[in-house]
């Protein structure tokens, strides 16, 4: 392996977001906030939790980063499957392609949006754990010099906490949205540019809330989209020709 290949974006991203996470972590732990005195008092529960919903967060990171998205093997099988597109920054198809994620430097797409999914809600959950804790810390009533010595690194903290759990709500809550009507973002954001949307009053691979549901994190009911659009197909001619 190439030395230059050690400093690729990926490698550089996914370091980034591990030194950030455990380094606010730590500025938790090493200001008065309520993890330092449940430590002090002997009652390490709730610090030992929090530490590991931050690991099974950062864990889930790199997971969803790391792994295969559903990329497409052009190999043998020449023409593009249903939902599939080309993503210009990894240079591959991906089934089910929802977007690219420059925070991750992967795709979400058919295998590994269900992960991002739940690594948005348990990021959101340490994210506004992490806030209450930073807050517990700050102390506002002392003069401006010894208040910027001693606060002013978790004040910065609570500032960027903010901002991520904002992020990360907002981002779990369209997601979500978008899950329930069986819908990617690609798909939401260009429907009149697709082939197969640009045509349609509705989505044709809505079924419900409880069937999406089930098909995105569970697999079932099982079958190809270009089952479902079939299927979406026939439900239209029939009504066409009962009216």
């Amino acid at each position: 392996m190439a030395p230059w290949a050690l400093l690729s974006p990926g490698v550089l991203v996914r370091t980034g977001h591990t030194v950030l996470t455990w380094g606010i972590t730590l500025v938790l732990f090493l200001h008065d906030t309520e993890l330092r005195r449940w430590e002090e008092q002997g009652e390490p529960l709730l610090p030992l939790t929090f530490l590991l919903l931050v690991l099974g967060s950062l864990l889930l990171y790199l997971a969803v980063s790391l792994m295969d998205p559903g990329y497409v093997d052009m190999q043998p099988q020449p023409q593009q499957p249903l939902r599939t597109r080309h993503c210009q920054e990894c240079r591959r198809c991906v089934r089910r392609y929802d977007h690219h994620c420059p925070w991750m430097e992967n795709c979400v797409g058919e295998r590994n949006h269900p992960l991002f999914v739940a690594y948005l809600a348990l990021q959101l959950v340490v994210l506004l754990w992490a806030l209450n804790l930073a807050w517990s810390g700050l102390r506002f009533f002392q003069p401006w010099g010894q208040w910027l010595r001693s606060s002013g690194l978790l004040c910065a903290t609570f500032l960027l906490l903010c901002l991520f759990a904002m992020v990360a709500g907002l981002l779990l809550a369209s997601h979500l949205y978008l899950v329930a009507s069986n819908t990617t973002t690609w798909e939401f954001m260009a429907s009149h540019r697709i082939a197969y949307l640009r045509q349609r009053a509705s989505n044709p691979f809505d079924r419900g809330l409880i069937r999406n549901l089930a098909r995105f994190f569970c697999g079932w009911p099982s079958g190809s989209w270009e089952t479902l659009w079939a299927e979406e197909e026939e439900q239209e001619e029939g009504s066409c020709q009962a009216v």
